[in-house]
């Protein structure tokens, strides 16, 4: 699937989609789903996008400018049925699979390859009304633990305010499992954020591999480096390979 420009949109499907939207709104709805999805991409916040940023920006210009070209037809007598999309999960985007997707009456089951972005489509053939290939949007919809933006994974990691401050090795749980990085001591307890190459989103077309920027919480909760130490060496050293 190759890629576009970021200030081009192919559709009014993907505009919405861009937003968060699942189907056309108006009003205070739409302008609050621009906010959302705006402040959320601004690349001088963690999390940012640059490139996410200039499509929605793009996306919010194509809906305003469809609304104006609309204003002077009468209100539809029925409310018009929601757009579809392929939603997916963070795991899914990074893995692929098998999403279920409802189409009026029907539930078709739709293989998707690994390394979506949000805004792709996806190909049903002979799907539509008319048998007709169908392209549907897709949406990754974060989760309390992972969310993307553009390329990048994002994630949150609980560790103790003592590691922040002393510096030391800490064990990540990533979604492609352990890994482990070393923090300097003196480290800020509300800016900090690791970067860990090569774990973001696969890369496709002509789209590169993503990176897992993972944002250091402090936690009461969270083990020391010195417990996380006696953590590991407890899992590695049983009793068998001490009586070695």
């Amino acid at each position: 699937m190759s890629s576009r420009s970021t200030s081009e949109i192919a559709s009014i499907a993907e505009a919405h989609a861009l937003l968060g939207l699942d189907g056309p709104a108006d009003g205070e709805a739409l302008k609050a789903a621009f906010r959302r999805a705006i402040k959320a991409a601004r690349p001088d916040l963690i999390g940012g996008n640059e490139d996410h940023f200039r499509r929605v920006i793009a996306a919010w210009g194509l809906i305003r400018m469809q609304g104006a070209g609309h204003l002077a037809l009468p209100a539809p007598k029925a409310r018009p049925a929601g757009l579809t999309v392929v939603a997916l999960s963070p795991t899914q985007a990074l893995e692929g699979g098998t999403v279920e997707v409802r189409l009026g009456k029907r539930t078709l089951r739709v293989r998707v390859p690994a390394g979506l972005r949000t805004g792709d489509h996806v190909r049903l053939t002979v799907a539509a009304p008319d048998g007709n290939d169908l392209y549907l949007p897709v949406l990754i919809r974060p989760t309390a633990s992972l969310r993307i933006m553009g390329d990048d994974v994002y994630m949150r990691w609980p560790v103790s305010q003592r590691l922040l401050d002393d510096g030391g090795r800490i064990d990540i749980d990533t979604h492609a499992g352990p890994r482990s990085a070393w923090v300097v001591a003196g480290l800020s307890a509300t800016t900090t954020q690791l970067r860990l190459k090569g774990l973001g989103l696969p890369a496709r077309g002509r789209r590169p591999q993503g990176h897992l920027f993972v944002t250091l919480q402090p936690s009461a909760d969270a083990p020391s480096s010195a417990d996380d130490l006696l953590a590991r060496f407890t899992r590695v050293w049983t009793p068998d390979r001490l009586a070695a």
